[in-house]
């Protein structure tokens, strides 16, 4: 009775193994055999071997420059995505050669024979390869239909539905890449634990060194008598599970799906560090995407609490939750990105660091300030906790502290933070301020005179330099100079090739079809705005793994200048990279439809806070105006293309997820080529922002847009609207730059704010209006330029005092202007 009951019992687990071995015995069925002997060349994408029904293949594919990347991908949908691959750290060069041997080795060989990758085999000869419908391929054994290797037993990033990974195997981990453009090895694993637990972890980048016992997530819920795990199984349904070493099954934290039929899965450990199941129609439809099914863990951000590693984001930098589950990173106040075409690398300080020497102790108050990042959290970096301390005896201490660098301050608990800071997230359950030290404006450095903005100091370092020079023999300083010129050209050299081939990677937009937009904005339902050139609409589209919103600006003229002007902002636009610049990531142009898809702003326009009930705070503010300047600076001096903006206004200033100052519309105004530096063109920008010079017969130059953010610095530090028009006359009211002009030359800039952080900051509040005035004199050359503009602004140039902007003979009022655009004020101050 015993021993019939007992088999009754193990019938479940007897019929479960059957159905994992069914399929694998109906794949084995269906293969083409490659013969030893055959081989493959890179010399394209069309280099591959297929499986029986063309749903994978094996080969080579282009990745970049003239490396090719020996791998197994789905060749039956547009993106042909890639689920494994060979020496992804070190793509092979073209004319390279994998070859199954004629003594059954694959080995992928140089251009010159070297070899750079071989599949490591179990004893035995091999028969034959395979490139098999499921995704694997496979030596077979030439006693039997053993596989002495195969692809299932090396995964990478993906795992495929009949795949498994085992415990204490080669193939029990799948590692994640360091980001979706390219294949080297990145931060995180998952991986069935040696202890039977199945988890996923980071590593210590880039030494790649390993804990795998410090998990950030489990993927099954674990107690104390939850059985080991033996094997992870994706089963052909699409659903993943455990079977314990009992041979019961464990469910992941996450349901199962119902079946589909024609439609391809796969999961993989994306390179953000989540793991993620994705479903794609089996079909050659150039609109159909891979959709995401479920994915693992919900909050990438607060999972992080590694030792090793940074997290999810870089080191230094904060990560945001987005509303598809994915991380977002920012760097804090005074950080920047270490690598600007990498938003997950680590941000560094853009100012000198404190240290611990006695100038920098003794006046650290003159030297640095703490800025407030609300809700924002290292949790992993406190070297030191006091409790019951207030706000400002925290910011005290962490100021006079050599090695704090962020200060949490939360319900009466002080906790300080030393660089470098791993597991960065921004999130409302941390209910505290993050008090950020960053060098105080004025306490840089004052460098040389400038005839405009007024003396500096004189460089000790370049006189050093120079004294010493001067005091060393002649033949000395001949083989200084020949050195110096030698390593300058050498490093000149690579800077050039490097920028040559950043351009060309951020130069490359998508070329949208209209049904696509169409579809992706809903029918254009959901209007974000309204410009002299078109509306703007929000969408979203479909990237491999998440959702993105977008911003479509359907123009409205097609024909003209507005076709001319598209054209031209396409072009100038793919070739701008700059963290103060709204990203335009693609276009359409297909008959008379003409469209532009750039990157969602979350929040909004400046306009919309600046002029609202709910204002930005002083700092935050001053952070805005600082953002503004180095995008036109950037716009102005270091593109390849010199470009005049023409419109700087508040309403085509945006904000992103952290109230980073991003420029919009830049794009329609006119290019300057590289050896121009004015132009003549027809009166362009917003009533209140525009230039004198385009009222008169002369030509314009960049100084246009120093002059409009002159008058929008003024807005920003003051919240008052440049131009107040009294409703419903349309008659000018009040005029800020004539206002603020008054009130320095009286002393009586208390008369520009209300605002109590400006009044206890009028040092800083002062130097800012006389920057304001230099950028709006009158006369285009006595503007500084936005370089000088952005010194000032940083504390690295004097600012001296400003003269009256107006001159006594004014142009003003002399033409007629569109009704769009400024018509210049007639009132004057008395000084006029």
């Amino acid at each position: 009775m015993y021993s019939l009951t007992h088999s009754l019992l193990r019938l479940p687990f007897l019929f479960l193994l059957i159905l994992l071995l069914v399929p694998f015995s109906a794949y084995a069925q269906s293969y083409r055999n490659i013969s030893l002997g055959s081989s493959l060349t890179a010399t394209g994408d069309n280099t591959s071997w297929p499986s029986p029904s063309g749903d994978f293949a094996f080969g080579f594919r282009h990745v970049d420059n003239d490396r090719f990347l020996l791998a197994i991908w789905f060749d039956k949908i547009p993106d042909r995505t890639i689920v494994w691959y060979a020496n992804g750290d070190n793509p092979a060069p073209r004319g390279s050669q994998v070859e199954l041997t004629t003594k059954g080795r694959l080995v992928l060989k140089g251009p010159r024979g070297n070899e750079l990758w071989e599949a490591e085999t179990a004893k035995g000869e091999i028969r034959h390869g395979a490139m098999l419908d499921n995704g694997n391929f496979v030596l077979v054994e030439e006693s039997s239909t053993n596989y002495l290797w195969e692809s299932f037993k090396n995964p990478t990033d993906t795992i495929l539905p009949t795949q498994f990974l085992e415990v204490n195997k080669h193939n029990n981990k799948l590692s994640s890449r360091v980001n979706d453009s390219t294949y080297t090895t990145g931060r995180f694993r998952l991986r069935l634990q040696e202890n039977g637990n199945f988890a996923m972890y980071a590593v210590g980048f880039p030494s790649l060194t390993e804990n795998e016992y410090e998990a950030y997530y489990n993927l099954f819920l674990l107690s104390g008598s939850d059985p080991k795990v033996n094997q992870f199984v994706f089963n052909e349904s699409g659903n993943i599970y455990i079977i314990s070493r009992n041979g019961s099954i464990v469910n992941l934290k996450w349901d199962n799906i119902v079946p589909a039929t024609n439609v391809y899965y796969r999961a993989t450990l994306d390179f953000d560090g989540v793991f993620t199941q994705y479903s794609h129609p089996k079909t050659s439809d150039l609109n159909s995407r891979w959709t995401v099914m479920r994915l693992m863990p919900d909050d990438i951000c607060d999972a992080m609490k590694s030792r090793l590693g940074s997290g999810a984001c870089g080191y230094n930098s904060y990560c945001i939750l987005t509303s598809n589950r994915r991380p977002s990173c920012e760097c804090p106040p005074g950080y920047e990105l270490v690598d600007s075409n990498n938003r997950f690398s680590d941000c560094k300080p853009n100012f000198m660091l404190p240290t611990c020497q006695e100038e920098d102790t003794k006046n650290a108050t003159d030297l640095f300030e703490l800025q407030s990042l609300r809700n924002a959290d290292w949790p992993t970096s406190d070297y030191e906790m006091m409790e019951s301390y207030n706000e400002k005896d925290c910011r005290s201490s962490c100021l006079n502290d050599c090695l704090c660098a962020i200060a949490l301050f939360k319900e009466g608990t002080c906790w300080k933070k030393k660089l470098p800071l791993p597991n960065g997230r921004l999130n409302a359950a941390v209910n505290g301020i993050a008090l950020i030290k960053t060098r105080k404006v004025s306490g840089f450095p004052k460098p040389d005179l400038d005839p405009i903005l007024g003396p500096t100091r004189i460089r000790s370092t370049l006189n050093l330099v120079v004294s010493v020079l001067l005091g060393c023999s002649v033949f000395f300083n001949f083989i200084l100079l020949a050195a110096t010129f030698l390593v300058y050209f050498f490093m000149d050299k690579k800077l050039r090739k490097k920028q040559h081939k950043s351009t060309t990677l951020r130069s490359s937009l998508r070329s949208f079809t209209y049904l696509e937009l169409e579809e992706a904005t809903d029918g254009f339902k959901q209007e974000l705005g309204r410009g002299a050139f078109g509306i703007v609409y929000k969408g979203s589209i479909e990237e491999i793994g998440s959702t993105e919103f977008i911003a479509v600006k359907k123009l409205d003229k097609v024909f003209g200048e507005g076709e001319k002007e598209f054209k031209t902002e396409v072009s100038a636009i793919g070739q701008t990279h700059h963290k103060n610049l709204v990203r335009l990531l693609g276009f359409c142009d297909e008959g008379k439809q003409r469209l532009l898809v750039y990157e969602f702003m979350s929040n909004s326009s400046l306009a919309d806070h600046l002029f609202g009930i709910c204002k930005p705070d002083w700092n935050q503010r001053v952070q805005i105006a600082f953002g503004i300047s180095r995008g036109l600076m950037y716009l102005h001096e270091e593109c390849s293309t010199q470009i005049i903006h023409c419109d700087i206004k508040p309403q085509n200033i945006l904000l992103d997820d952290n109230f980073t100052a991003r420029i919009s519309d830049f794009g329609l105004a006119k290019l300057l080529v590289s050896n121009q530096t004015r132009t003549y063109t027809g009166i362009r920008g917003t009533r209140g922002y525009v230039a004198p010079e385009w009222f008169r017969n002369t030509p314009v130059s960049a100084k246009v847009d120093v002059y409009s953010f002159g008058v929008m610095l003024l807005e920003i530090i003051c919240c008052r609207k440049g131009v107040e028009i009294e409703l419903g006359e349309e008659e000018v009211k009040a005029i800020l730059t004539d206002w603020a002009y008054d009130c320095f030359r009286n002393g009586k800039l208390q008369n520009l704010v209300e605002d109590e952080e400006v009044m206890n900051d009028m040092k800083r509040f002062e130097r800012l209006v006389m920057i304001a005035i230099w950028c709006i004199q009158e006369e285009p050359s006595l503007r500084p330029s936005m370089k000088k503009v952005t010194q000032m602004l940083e504390g690295v140039l004097e600012v001296s005092v400003p003269p009256c902007p107006y001159q006594i003979n004014s142009y003003i009022g002399e033409y007629s202007v569109p009704d769009d655009a400024y018509q210049y004020p007639t009132t004057t101050t008395s000084d006029q």
